[in-house]
């Protein structure tokens, strides 16, 4: 069936006239007919909208790279004409007036926008349920979780219902769900991809660490949709006019980090990291430690950037109002509730320690390192649990996407792809991290390494 098929792969027999636009959006559209209802992944589904333009697109001239293929998007981009709700109430019901940066690249190679993905409220939860859409669930066992905040995005990939799409990172929010849903995703580089057009806005103070980036079911398919979305936007006050590059391979050297710092990990995530180490061998990149204790601060730094100085410029928003949000929009900002706001000189000595912190990995890595690590801490978790067992040790969920924050508060890339399963059949990822603007090369490697590892089955939801 076209829509079980990776979206290079359906692409190219559109390009070539053996699928039609028709044809792959009406077995997306029957996909999700079919398995949305369990997994609720999406807040707008565009049927008819969809079928027109694929229709539009039988004829004349190919437009690009994705001409006719399906996409998704998550409801915190633009798209013209429509609500960006991102999960609250709260969100004033207008219209935008234009689309996103990285919908309209989308278009502009002929993909065409099935619907909008779930979040949580305000994309501040690691797990995917508001108040108006309610609870995305995962694909591979629908008492778990899909993840968050991409999490409506990573399950409708995951269950073929869509070839791909745009998701959001500024703490994990791509990798995370991809990992827990069994699929692939880019937490670009700040800059390389644009963000204008994202609600909430990213921009500074804390901006570097959010970026908008492409998740597919494989790395290839990712790697299609970055070379897509990437490119200079005046609009984004982080983007950087960098043109796509041929990745470098010379002096690579792969740097290996099974958990962060003393901070366990499940059995199956550090399984999933010694599996890919194993791979990297018949890459013939050397392989050694990456000592993680150099980056024993980079979670709190994080921390409070995105959580406590946050949550001082949310209060306005909730301020009366909080009885009118989820408890996803709520649960890490509540832990601030009461406190002083930041004061310019903490603002300013944490900005300092980071880029202090960045310099000295960067100088160390130089252009060819690569570091190689767990996806999270844990794999896909039930609903609401926040305590989870690792086999020596119980962590909470801070400590589990431990391995996933610091990537954004340095500004590094980092791709993530499924590598192996838990022993309750659920996927564990990996990640690989770059220095600033090794977007291809990362993308390169993921491809070679699933190459090497070998198909993985489809979620029981997706071809029950």
């Amino acid at each position: 069936m076209p829509h079980s098929m990776r979206l290079t792969h359906v692409a190219e027999l559109i390009r070539k006239r053996e699928i039609s636009p028709v044809d792959a959006v009406d077995a997306c559209l029957a996909q999700i007919e079919k398995v949305n209802p369990r997994l609720n992944a999406f807040v707008t589904i565009y049927a008819e909208r969809a079928r027109a333009r694929a229709r539009e697109l039988e004829t004349g001239a190919l437009k690009g790279l994705l001409h006719g293929v399906p996409v998704t998007v998550k409801d915190s981009f633009d798209m013209e004409g429509c609500v960006t709700a991102c999960g609250s109430r709260l969100r004033p019901p207008d219209t935008a007036k234009r689309d996103a940066a990285a919908v309209a690249r989308l278009r502009q190679a002929g993909a065409i926008v099935l619907g909008r993905t779930n979040t949580p409220e305000f994309l501040a939860a690691y797990e995917t349920d508001n108040l108006i859409t309610g609870r995305t669930n995962n694909p591979w066992n629908v008492d778990r979780t899909s993840g968050g905040s991409s999490g409506g995005e990573a399950a409708a990939i995951a269950s073929l219902c869509s070839y791909g799409g745009i998701g959001s990172d500024g703490g994990g929010s791509i990798r995370e769900p991809a990992h827990f849903c069994g699929i692939a995703g880019l937490k670009p580089t700040p800059g390389r991809v644009s963000t204008a057009g994202h609600w909430p806005e990213i921009c500074h103070p804390g901006g570097f660490m959010g970026v908008a980036g492409p998740m597919a079911r494989t790395a290839a398919d990712v790697r299609a949709l970055f070379g897509v979305l990437a490119g200079h936007d005046p609009r984004d006050p982080f983007s950087v006019p960098i043109p796509l590059r041929e990745p470098r391979r010379d002096g690579l050297r792969v740097e290996v980090m099974e958990q962060f710092n003393q901070v366990p990990v499940q059995p199956a995530l550090r399984d999933a990291v010694r599996r890919c180490a194993g791979l990297f061998s018949d890459l013939k990149a050397p392989v050694d430690a990456f000592d993680s204790s150099v980056l024993s601060r980079a979670p709190n730094l994080w921390l409070f950037l995105f959580g406590e100085l946050t949550a001082s410029l949310m209060r306005p928003v909730l301020e009366g109002r909080a009885d009118q949000c989820h408890w996803t929009g709520l649960e890490l900002f509540s832990k601030y509730e009461g406190q002083p706001a930041p004061t310019a000189a903490k603002i300013a000595e944490v900005f300092q320690e980071r880029d202090h912190l960045r310099a000295g990995l960067l100088a160390r890595m130089g252009d060819h390192t690569v570091i190689l690590a767990p996806a999270c801490g844990v794999t896909a978790f039930p609903h609401r649990a926040r305590r989870y067992q690792t086999g020596g040790k119980e962590i909470g969920l801070f400590e589990a996407v431990m391995p996933l924050v610091p990537w954004n508060l340095l500004g590094m890339p980092s791709v993530t792809i499924p590598m192996s399963f838990d022993a309750e059949g659920m996927p564990a990822g990996v990640q690989l991290i770059g220095a600033p603007y090794s977007d291809e090369l990362l993308l390169d490697l993921a491809a070679d390494l699933e190459a090497l590892r070998g198909p993985i089955p489809q979620p029981p939801l997706a071809v029950e």
